[in-house]
Order: C-alpha cells, then sequence, then structure tokens
C-alpha cells in the first residue's frame, strides 16, 4: 500500500476487471490523484456474498504505540512490514489489504 494513487480506468471497466455484481460508488468522477484519508472507490464483498464497487475511506489504522491520544487517528498510508501483528489482522479477503490480487 503506499501514499498516493490514481484511477485511471472508467467505472465500467473496474466493474469488468473484477466482476463487480452491485455498483454502489455512484457516478465516479476522474481521480488523477486520490490521497490518504479521501475517498476513493474499492471493490468488496457485500453482506449477499457478491461483489461490490463502493467509496471508502483511503488509509490504514495506525498502531497502537503510533498513536499519541487514542481519540485522533492519522492513519497509516505505507505498510512495509506485513508481518508485524498489527497487520496481520487486516491481511485477506475480509479487508482491502491484501498481499494476492
Amino acid at each position: 500500500m503506499c501514499n498516493l494513487y490514481s484511477v485511471t480506468k472508467g467505472q465500467s471497466a473496474i466493474r469488468d476487471l473484477f466482476s463487480v455484481k452491485h455498483d454502489r460508488a455512484g457516478n465516479l468522477p476522474p481521480l488523477p490523484a486520490v490521497f490518504p484519508d479521501q475517498m476513493a472507490p474499492i471493490v468488496r464483498t457485500g453482506t449477499d456474498g457478491e461483489r461490490e464497487l463502493v467509496m471508502a475511506r483511503w488509509g490504514m489504522p495506525s498502531p497502537q504505540f503510533a498513536l499519541k491520544s487514542r481519540n485522533s487517528d492519522p492513519g497509516v498510508t505505507n505498510v512495509r512490514n506485513v508481518a508485524s501483528a498489527h497487520w496481520r489482522r487486516w491481511l485477506g479477503v475480509g479487508h482491502c489489504l491484501s498481499l494476492k490480487y
């Protein structure tokens, strides 16, 4: 995961590429630069078990030792140590951060 990305394909291309059954993202504007803490499209498994395209906040929660205050979390956007216990729970099909494509 990195700090910045762009969406270079149209909404229909995203739906086709990931076999999306439900598009709940609305009308996607051009997204040449998606920065941390912005809303961006993701593909996830919906409650009905089908893939859906939705908007979500870009970033990951900070490890507890990195937080200065438990009331605010600036988030993390660059995950390098996926062997860390903090990140292991976010890997896999239940979350959008995955080592497999």
